[in-house]
């Protein structure tokens, strides 16, 4: 099965991209190519990441010509909001998962690794170790809920879950206990694409349209859903509860006595860290570190 390495970013983590970039060109095997998915406006700046085995896509290729990109007038500078006449503005996150989304239907690979613009590969991997006897790894943690640490995240994902369900047209339950979200996972390209053909029967709308109805939008979820009650295709599949990538989600920056201990504290069967941009991490910090 081919294998195509993707990653949805923008101009605030480039630098972290090509760190990425760096890491998969020096670790990762296997793959046919890496997708760089950017709006259009930062298409001339990514670019220059682009290489043999690694192409940039802009968004306009995969999404929806009513879903635009408008500039905010507060928050951060050079953000953008986008606007749909399907359903309220939405984020930079949430369009990252559209376009994971719309790419994975979309490719001539069999099997889509997503991975984050601030993840970086620390040692060897080879792709083909997500695949057994032509079943790809399916990441799901069942008791996951339980291990959700605040209130309002659990709430969040509850929502998450509770949407994924009605996109997906399942009566029952409701919301799963079960979590589907993690950095370095893979997707079906034939299953996203039979996903997306469930949303439709189940809405009455484009797949596209019935997704951008809300913010409450996790790609991961609905994919897990999916996957694991309407699906149902154990050739298709082979659970797994093993998160390759160690990710450090909150808290202050690192420095470098603070960036070693977490790389030490990976375990065996880790190959990758996700040092979580909003953190404020330096990437010229990382890069010294790790040695790319």
């Amino acid at each position: 099965m081919r294998v195509a390495l993707v990653t949805s970013s923008y101009r605030g983590d480039f630098e972290r991209c090509r760190l990425l970039c760096d890491s998969i060109d020096r670790f990762v095997t296997g793959h046919a190519v890496h997708l760089i998915l950017v709006a259009r406006r930062d298409l001339a700046l990514f670019r220059a990441l682009e290489g043999p085995g690694r192409r940039v896509v802009c968004e306009n290729e995969i999404l929806p010509a009513w879903l635009v990109p408008v500039p905010t007038l507060f928050g951060r500078p050079r953000r953008s909001l986008w606007v749909t006449p399907f359903g309220p503005p939405l984020r930079g996150w949430h369009v990252q998962q559209l376009r994971r989304i719309a790419m994975a239907a979309a490719l001539d690979e069999d099997v889509l690794v997503s991975l984050d613009s601030d993840v970086l590969f620390v040692r060897p991997f080879a792709v083909g170790s997500m695949i057994h006897g032509g079943r790809v790894s399916f990441y799901r943690r069942p008791d996951a809920m339980r291990q959700v640490v605040t209130d309002a995240l659990r709430i969040e994902h509850g929502e998450w879950s509770r949407r994924a369900g009605r996109l997906l047209g399942i009566e029952a339950p409701a919301e799963t206990e079960t979590g589907y979200i993690a950095t370095l996972i893979a997707w079906r390209a034939d299953s996203v694409r039979d996903m997306l053909a469930r949303i439709r029967e189940a809405t009455g709308r484009s797949a596209m349209r019935a997704l951008v109805g809300s913010a409450a939008l996790s790609e991961c979820t609905i994919y897990g859903r999916f996957v694991e009650e309407c699906e149902a295709r154990p050739d298709r599949h082979e659970p797994t509860d093993r998160m390759l990538c160690a990710v450090y989600w909150i808290g202050p920056p690192l420095d470098e006595t603070g960036v070693r201990a977490f790389l030490d504290g990976l375990e065996a069967d880790q190959v990758a860290v996700g040092l979580q941009s909003f953190t404020g991490t330096s990437p010229d910090l990382i890069r010294s570190v790790v040695g790319l």
